[in-house]
């Protein structure tokens, strides 16, 4: 019995980790497309986008170590 519950509790992670992959997707693939319309209307520049990204990863590690 014990066997079969482990079971269906993996099974269980196991979904739930297909769905957060799935979602993950679209997530990626929403922002990704955001970016590329901001780039092509000039709107943003690809530069402008990563000196971003940098900063907000340099503030979020600042953040995280503290």
């Amino acid at each position: 019995m014990r066997t079969t519950e482990y079971g269906m509790q993996f099974l269980s992670l196991a979904s739930q980790v297909s769905d957060m992959k799935h979602d993950h997707y679209r997530q990626l693939l929403a922002i990704s497309t955001l970016i590329e319309l901001l780039v092509e209307k000039g709107i943003l520049t690809p530069e402008e986008i990563s000196e971003k990204a940098s900063q907000m990863e340099t503030e979020l590690d600042r953040q995280l170590l503290l």
